[in-house]
């Protein structure tokens, strides 16, 4: 069923996609192995997406019914062990961006794994970033971004954050598919993850717990 699963989310067959998430919850699937075929089918639209075989319609259905299997395995994944809140994490896809497929797992493992997630969206202005950092002091930040133009946008947030003096109060991620230690080192960041459980991996050792 995890196949079937795939392709009804690849080819954006929504009410087919939530309806097959559904049936593997009820047959007893793990609910991760339910996260792990849309990760991967996301991944199929990223690439489409990259070689111009999908469009920005695509790209928004496919986040909307990611938001939807989520709401469907969430409490699976935290009924049995209710999970303190270990720190706040803000994240956002850059401004001139409307990429969030990645955003989006990254947000829901962010959360299923204990993490307070405070989620600006996409298109996100370096001054939006800046004023959640004032009013939350979250110690950290992440950014992501599909397109290469997010590249330049991540560095002009980090300088823009740098030039409010907030800067050192917390550390900084990035992510999205063409984003490597390149672009860290361009933009300023403090470590950049290629999946969602890196960014947790990274939450964790900087929060702590």
């Amino acid at each position: 069923m995890k196949e079937a699963l795939i392709s009804a989310f690849v080819d954006i067959r929504e009410p087919e996609a939530i309806g097959l998430a559904q049936r593997m919850l009820d047959d007893g699937e793990s609910p991760l192995a339910v996260l792990e075929a849309c990760r991967e089918a996301m991944e199929v639209i990223g690439r489409r997406f990259e070689v111009g075989e999908a469009f920005v319609p695509e790209l928004i259905m496919s986040g909307e019914m990611m938001k939807a299997i989520s709401d469907l395995v969430k409490p699976h994944l935290t009924a049995d062990s209710p999970i303190q809140k270990r720190g706040t994490v803000i994240m956002g896809t850059v401004a001139g961006d409307i990429h969030d497929i990645g955003k989006e797992i990254v947000v829901f493992m962010l959360d299923v794994n204990g993490f307070e997630v405070i989620d600006l969206g996409i298109d996100v202005a370096p001054e939006r970033f800046v004023e959640a950092l004032r009013e939350s002091e979250a110690p950290v930040l992440g950014m992501s971004g599909l397109l290469t133009l997010a590249f330049q946008s991540m560095k002009e947030t980090i300088d823009a954050i740098t030039e409010a003096d907030l800067r050192d109060g917390v550390k900084i991620m990035i992510g999205g598919a063409p984003v490597d230690e390149h672009i860290q080192k361009h933009s300023g960041a403090d470590a950049w993850g290629k999946d969602a459980m890196k960014a947790v991996s990274l939450a964790a050792q900087w929060i702590g717990g």
